[in-house]
């Protein structure tokens, strides 16, 4: 019997309501990620349809031709147990079916089901919080004694950011972390030294709670635990309420920072891979971008 679904590009139109099934989902999207979702592979996202009813949606993002992610999984409650995720998930993997390496976060209780799948695990994630109240920092924790300068938006040399991003992540990601971090919600710094060299850089940005607002991390990328604090605080103290940051296990400085810092763990998911397993210095990670592309 040929499927009542029908999976089509997502449109501008559709972006409010997928952004409303992920804060109801407790993935807590940042303000503008779905529409750079889209920006970044306009065939890569997709929404499954019932006749004129929506009834799930997920990413299938090809950064280019080595790498790709799928995330923003799912079907709402109500159109559970129907098969739809699975159509869904046939259609992105498909799209990415010729790239070496396709990345997901996963949650505990479909590790085995993407095993099926030929994801392997490589990593843990946990996603840290912490309420903040502005209040976390003093003057004298801006020194960082390595001569950098603390930069911030549009003043960050932007090829500096790049090279630096391309060589702690699975693959480089140009067009994504350009639009990332030019997005005018939140705020972006970076560390530069005099010639124009990043050692590290974070953005901050308003996130949907389930109940409520909050800000999201990431990414967040240094040379030490040091500079990692030093940009952690300083986007915080700007940013006071509920701060969330998802941290990958293969760091083992971030969990430590974080628990220095206030933070406390509320979830964890596995980061799997299918395909070539990517081979990139974690020490330097302390904050992914987000976990619905990486």
């Amino acid at each position: 019997m040929a499927s009542l679904l029908k999976i089509r590009p997502l449109q501008h139109n559709d972006i409010a309501m997928v952004t409303q099934w992920a804060r109801a989902e407790g993935f807590a999207p940042g303000v503008g990620d779905v529409s750079i979702y889209r920006h970044t592979d306009r065939q890569g996202l997709w929404v499954g349809w019932l006749g004129n009813q929506p009834v799930g949606c997920i990413a299938g993002v090809r950064y280019n031709a080595a790498y790709g992610f799928i995330g923003l999984f799912l079907v709402i409650p109500e159109h559970r147990g129907h098969g739809y995720g699975v159509e869904l998930w046939e259609h992105a993997l498909e799209h990415l079916v010729d790239l070496p390496c396709v990345g997901l976060e996963a949650a505990y209780d479909r590790i085995d089901d993407y095993a099926g799948w030929g994801f392997a695990i490589s990593s843990p994630t946990t996603r840290w919080q912490r309420i903040c109240d502005g209040n976390l920092i003093d003057d004298d924790d801006y020194s960082n004694g390595e001569g950098l300068q603390l930069l911030e938006g549009d003043s960050i040399p932007a090829m500096a950011v790049q090279s630096y991003d391309a060589i702690r992540e699975p693959s480089p990601r140009p067009h994504f972390l350009s639009d990332w971090l030019h997005h005018p919600a939140g705020n972006v710094l970076a560390l530069v030294d005099g010639n124009d060299c990043c050692h590290g850089f974070g953005r901050i940005r308003p996130c949907l709670l389930r109940d409520g607002e909050g800000w999201r991390i990431g990414p967040l990328l240094a040379d030490s635990p040091q500079l990692a604090e030093l940009l952690l605080k300083r986007l915080i103290q700007r940013h006071p309420g509920v701060v969330i940051l998802d941290a990958p296990g293969g760091n083992s400085s971030a969990e430590p920072l974080l628990k220095r810092l206030g933070f406390r763990a509320v979830s964890q998911t596995l980061r799997m891979y299918r395909g070539e397993q990517p081979s990139i210095p974690l020490d330097e990670v302390y904050g992914l971008a987000c976990l619905e592309l990486g």
